[in-house]
């Protein structure tokens, strides 16, 4: 069963039963940066520590650094967003996953926030 968590920093991670997790950005994340123009993703097998800069998310407007929210080794990025960084603006929590990875420590997991959390986090902010 995959279980959909979140960051203060406006990241998800969804983990399966296989020890693996997708990372990206929240549609309130994207919306805060606007139009994305390019998105740099770390190599295929590099390791991460939880709040390492892993990725640079660039918009018309800022750019950014995208933060481990859980260590482990990158599996897998989603090379589409090479040249077509818009798709996380279209579908920031599906088809704009960033990385795919396997997580070194499941309890890091913990420290993230259930929707219903993030989102009472949100309607705080208003």
């Amino acid at each position: 069963m995959s279980t959909l968590k979140f960051t203060e920093d406006h990241e998800w991670v969804l983990t399966a039963d296989d020890g693996t997790a997708l990372i990206g950005i929240t549609d309130f994340a994207q919306e805060q940066l606007g139009e994305l123009v390019f998105i740099e993703l770390p190599e295929v097998g590099s390791e991460f520590e939880k709040e390492d800069a892993i990725a640079v998310i660039e918009s018309v407007k800022s750019a950014s650094d995208l933060l481990m929210p859980v260590s482990g080794e990158i599996l897998e990025v989603n090379d589409e967003l090479d040249s077509d960084p818009g798709r996380v603006n279209e579908d920031a929590m599906g088809a704009g996953w960033f990385i795919k990875v396997k997580l070194s420590d499941v309890s890091e997991l913990d420290e993230l926030m259930d929707e219903a959390k993030y989102m009472e986090g949100l309607d705080d902010s208003e």
